[in-house]
C-alpha cells in the first residue's frame, strides 16, 4: 500500500470560476427563453392552423344548411363550384352511399362514420378525424353531410408541413442557443481574465512578499474600481509595513549605539570596585556617585526606549480627548516635582480624537524639557492649547525663557538621541522630543520648534491635521 500526502481537489481559478458561472447563467437563461419562445410560437402556429380549418368547416356547414346542394355542386370539374380551397387543403366529395364521387388530391380514406354522414338526412352534420395518415403526410379530416341522403363533402388540412416548419424552427433555435452559450462562455472567459488580471498581480505580489519578506515591492495596479482601491490599499499597507520595519531597525541600531556608552562606563567603574579598598575615601564616594548616576541614566534611557516602542505600536484605543484637561494634569504633576510655576491657557475647541496616554506623554516630555533647560529661570513656563484655523485641529505649545536653541540645533531637535552641545552635560537620553514627534505624526499632526522673541524656546505639536514628514521651524512670539 502506497502512503503519501492526501490528494486535494484541484481548485479552479477565479477567472475560470467566473467564466463557468457566466456561461452557466447565460445557458440557463438562453435555454429558458428558447424553450418558452419555441413553445409559444408552436402553440400560436398550431392554434392558427386549427382556427383556419374550423372556419372552413363552419363555412361549409352553413353553406349546405342554407342551400339544397348536391355532390355535383362541389365537384372540381363543375364550373363555379361553391367551395373555396385554402392552401394545403384537400377536398373530396362522397356520393349518397359514401362512395367517392370526386376524389381529392391526394385521395382521402373513407371510414364508416363518413359513410353514415353521407347518408344523413340533415344537412350540416359533421364528423372530424385527427392525425389521419395520407401517404407520407398527416391530415386533419372533417366530413360534412349535404342532407337528404345526397352525400357529403370531406375537407382535409395538411399538418405535416406545419410540423416540419416547427421542427426546423426547433433545430434553428437549438443551434442559436448553442451559439449563444458558446459565445457567452468565451466572452465570460475574456471578461474574467480582464477583471482578474489585476487580482492575479496582487496575488503574485503577496506571494513574493511572503516568499522574499521584501516589503518594498511596488504593486502596479491601476483603476478606480474596487480592485484598484484594493491595489492602492495593499500598496499603502506594504509601504507602512516597510516604514515600520525601517523604524524598528533604526531604533535598534540607535539604541545599541546609545546604550554602548553608559554600559562601557559602568563596566569601567565596576572594574575599579575590585580595588575600592585601595582608593581614598573621596574617590570612593565619587565612584559610588558615578555608578548611581550611570545606573539612573541607563534606567531612564531604557524607559524612554520602551515608551518610544510602545508609542509606535498604537495599541491604545483612541477616543475623544480634551487636550486642555491633559495640559492641566501634566502641569499639576510638573509643579509638584519641580516647584516651578506652570501656567495653562486654552482657547477654542480643544477636543480631538486621540490616544490619551500617548498625548499625555508628549505634553509631559515638552514640559520636562522646558524645566530641564530653564532650570534656573524665574519666569513661568507656559502651556498654550488652542484650536487652529483648520477645522478639527488643535495646537499644543510649551514656552519657556531658557537659553533658546541655535539655528543648527533647531533642525534636529526631534531626531532620536540628538542632544545639543550645551545639553550633553545634562541628564537625558535625547529621546524625549523624538517621542513627541512620533505622537504628533501618529495623530495626523506635525511637531514644530522655534525661537521665542525675548529669549527662550517654543516647542509643540498639532493634533488632527494632515500628517506630514519632517518638522517646521519658525519665529514665535
Amino acid at each position: 500500500m502506497r502512503c503519501g500526502r492526501p490528494l486535494r481537489p484541484r481548485l479552479l481559478s477565479l477567472g475560470t470560476t467566473f467564466a463557468v458561472a457566466f456561461a452557466a447563467v447565460t445557458a440557463t437563461v438562453t435555454l429558458l427563453i428558447g424553450f418558452l419562445s419555441y413553445t409559444a410560437a408552436a402553440r400560436l402556429v398550431r392554434v392558427d392552423q386549427q382556427s383556419v380549418f374550423r372556419e372552413v368547416v363552419q363555412d361549409l356547414r352553413n353553406e349546405v344548411r342554407d342551400n339544397r346542394m348536391t355532390p355535383l355542386d362541389f365537384s372540381s370539374t363543375a364550373p363555379g363550384h361553391d367551395l373555396v380551397r385554402p392552401a394545403r387543403t384537400d377536398v373530396q366529395v362522397l356520393g349518397p352511399d359514401g362512395e367517392v364521387y370526386d376524389p381529392g388530391s391526394p385521395g382521402l380514406p373513407v371510414e364508416d362514420a363518413d359513410r353514415r354522414i353521407a347518408g344523413a338526412a340533415t344537412a350540416g352534420q359533421a364528423v372530424e378525424h385527427a392525425d389521419v395518415d395520407v401517404g407520407d403526410d398527416i391530415y386533419r379530416v372533417a366530413t360534412v353531410s349535404l342532407g337528404g341522403g345526397r352525400g357529403a363533402v370531406q375537407v382535409a388540412q395538411e399538418f405535416s408541413n406545419t410540423e416540419d416548419l416547427l421542427r426546423t424552427l426547433q433545430r434553428r433555435t437549438l443551434v442559436l442557443m448553442t451559439a449563444v452559450v458558446v459565445g457567452a462562455g468565451l466572452f465570460g472567459w475574456w471578461l474574467a481574465r480582464r477583471i482578474t488580471r489585476r487580482l492575479v498581480v496582487l496575488t503574485r505580489a503577496a506571494e513574493d512578499v511572503a516568499r522574499t519578506r521584501r516589503l518594498g515591492i511596488q504593486v502596479p495596479v491601476a483603476g478606480h474600481d474596487e480592485v484598484g482601491r484594493l491595489g492602492r490599499a495593499f500598496d499603502r499597507m506594504l509601504g507602512r509595513l516597510a516604514q515600520s520595519e525601517e523604524d524598528q531597525r533604526r531604533l535598534v541600531q540607535d539604541a545599541g549605539h546609545e546604550l554602548r556608552t553608559p554600559l562601557t562606563s559602568l563596566r569601567t567603574n565596576i572594574t575599579l570596585l575590585r580595588r575600592i579598598d585601595e582608593l581614598p575615601p573621596g574617590t570612593r564616594e565619587e565612584l559610588v556617585a558615578d555608578l548611581t548616576q550611570e545606573a539612573r541614566e541607563l534606567t531612564d534611557l531604557v524607559n524612554e526606549l520602551v515608551e518610544l516602542a510602545a508609542g509606535q505600536s498604537d495599541t491604545e484605543p483612541p477616543r475623544r480627548v480634551d487636550l486642555a484637561d491633559v495640559a492641566q494634569e501634566v502641569a499639576a504633576h510638573a509643579r509638584r516635582r519641580s516647584g516651578r510655576r506652570i501656567l495653562v491657557a486654552a482657547s477654542g475647541d480643544t477636543t480631538a480624537d486621540g490616544r490619551p496616554g500617548m498625548l499625555t506623554r508628549a505634553v509631559s516630555n515638552l514640559v520636562e524639557n522646558a524645566v530641564k533647560f530653564d532650570r534656573n529661570g524665574r519666569a513661568p513656563i507656559e502651556i498654550d492649547v488652542a484650536a487652529t484655523a483648520r477645522p478639527g485641529t488643535v495646537r499644543v505649545e510649551v514656552r519657556d525663557r531658557g537659553p533658546g536653541i541655535t539655528d543648527e540645533d533647531l533642525a534636529h531637535v526631534f531626531d532620536r538621541f540628538y542632544r545639543a552641545a550645551d545639553a550633553r552635560s545634562l541628564s537625558g537620553s535625547g529621546l524625549g522630543l523624538s517621542i513627541v514627534r512620533e505622537v504628533a505624526l501618529a495623530h495626523g499632526g506635525v511637531p514644530h520648534a522655534a525661537r521665542r522673541e525675548g529669549g527662550g524656546t517654543v516647542i509643540g505639536f498639532t493634533v488632527g491635521g494632515v500628517a506630514e514628514e519632517g518638522t517646521r521651524a519658525h519665529e514665535a512670539p
